[in-house]
């Protein structure tokens, strides 16, 4: 790779870069060539090879680039949650978003499979991909941390088998939403493997509610049986 020691070559080189991730995004590793990256990034095809040896090196960067910006909006997710029990639907929508991103369309999540499947027949980003996937079980810990669960990294390994496990069949069985599949056996799952808040219900409802209720309920009880002479 040619140094990009100059503003502009670091300019031209983060455009690149950026372009590639782009198309990394919406096409797959596929989308990914010297001359689209070139035109997407407006710049001269011959400026993919000046500032990149290979073609592989620069997936490689469009990938880093790619994972690091997603990873980033999950800290910036983290920061601004505060440290609260949260109730099991909310729980599962946070995991969910780090895992699967926000966008629920079925494209969306079969692009994204289709990207991580993709990376086991390139050698070359399995180093970077181990890293990427560790930062990003130390930020799921960290957030359901935040939410009211205490969990260690075993506990992530099974949820996030359990989501890659519903979706993959989801997509195999083109299944139209395969986040909600995901959903549904990720939050049965959390129900009968994490110790959840006993505070709190599944609907994130404290006990104080449902006391509420129950003493409601009774009143209704009551009127039920009150005599005629009170009415």
């Amino acid at each position: 790779m040619t140094s990009a020691s100059t503003p502009k070559g670091e300019r031209r080189r983060h455009a690149l870069v950026t372009a590639a991730a782009e198309l990394l995004a919406e096409g797959g590793f596929d989308a990914v060539r010297h001359r689209a990256v070139a035109e997407r990034a407006g710049l001269p095809l011959a400026s993919t090879t000046y500032y990149f040896d290979s073609l592989d090196e620069l997936v490689a960067a469009a990938t880093e680039h790619h994972g690091r910006a997603e990873l980033e909006k999950g800290r910036a997710r983290l920061a601004g949650l505060s440290t609260e029990n949260r109730g099991l639907d909310t729980v599962v929508e946070l995991v969910l978003d780090q895992l699967l991103g926000e966008d629920p369309a079925y494209e969306a999540v079969l692009l994204r499979y289709e990207r991580l499947v993709g990376t086991g027949r390139r050698p070359y980003l399995r180093p970077l991909m181990r890293t990427l996937s560790g930062e990003l079980r130390e930020l799921l810990e960290r957030i359901l941390v935040k939410s009211g669960l205490e969990v260690d990294q075993r506990r992530i390994e099974q949820m996030i088998a359990v989501v890659d496990g519903a979706v993959v069949n989801a997509l195999i069985a083109v299944d139209p939403d395969p986040r909600g599949v995901a959903a549904r056996m990720l939050r049965e799952t959390l129900a009968t493997a994490l110790p959840l808040d006993p505070q709190r219900d599944p609907d994130g409802r404290d006990e104080d509610d449902m006391d509420d209720m129950d003493d409601m309920d009774d009143m209704d009880d009551m009127d039920d049986i009150r005599p005629i002479g009170d009415v």
